[in-house]
């Protein structure tokens, strides 16, 4: 049974019992999955607001706007919202790399049985 979630025009995030959506980002031009991020409510009114990225980090139990510290601000060009509103989608200009690690994409691994080799 479908319900406004569903099919209404209404931004009405539906957050998991912690208070979070998942946030997926991708690269603008290049359709790049750049990382998976998690968000609270403020933190998606924030990058609704600025049009900047931020997130929550179960890590550091804050909110944090991406690149922060280290410049690599993630700049919204446009945001989606999957059918049931528990999941976000944000297409985006990467200012940097969007991984902690330095790498560009988050994803820069591949998974082979047990090894993972780096991605070319």
């Amino acid at each position: 049974m479908l319900d406004s979630r569903d099919t209404g025009l209404v931004l009405n995030p539906k957050y998991d019992a912690a208070g979070l959506i998942s946030a997926v980002v991708t690269d603008r031009f290049s359709g790049e999955v750049l990382m998976l991020a998690h968000m609270n409510a403020e933190a998606l009114a924030m990058t609704i607001a600025t049009r900047e990225a931020h997130f929550w980090s179960r890590s550091r139990n804050r909110l944090w706007k991406k690149g922060e510290s280290s410049g690599n601000v993630l700049k919204v060009a446009d945001i989606r919202i999957d059918c049931d509103q528990d999941a976000v989608w944000l297409i985006v200009d990467a200012a940097g790399p969007a991984c902690h690690t330095g790498e560009r994409s988050c994803f820069f691994r591949r998974v082979d049985g047990v090894i993972l080799s780096p991605v070319e």
